[in-house]
């Protein structure tokens, strides 16, 4: 879970999404240029295996498998935090956050 400001971070897919309402990857949402290669434009934000580093979570020590980020995905949900930045984003006390 990211806020909307480290949404824009995020990494693009190379094939355009078939729902065309509210995709990033479209040319009508602007996202996407005619004629543009993915492959190799998209690189920045792109996951790749083969790094020799890998982040690690701030909180449990796990390896984070998002590029950018700096909470693995468990715990920005226990927390209710962005898992790229940390920003709070949602109030967590009437609710039970169990990731079991």
């Amino acid at each position: 879970m990211v806020c909307e400001k480290c949404e824009k971070k995020l990494g693009r897919v190379i094939t355009p999404d078939p729902w065309k309402s509210g995709a990033r990857n479209t040319v009508e949402s602007g996202g996407r240029r005619i004629g543009e290669n993915k492959a190799i434009s998209g690189n920045k934000y792109r996951f790749s295996p083969y790094t020799s580093k890998f982040e690690t979570c701030r909180i449990c020590r796990q390896n984070v498998h998002q590029v950018g980020s700096h909470y693995c995905q468990a715990c920005a949900y226990k927390k209710a935090i962005c898992a790229m930045c940390g920003k709070k984003l949602l109030e967590t006390k009437n609710y039970k956050q169990s990731s079991a």
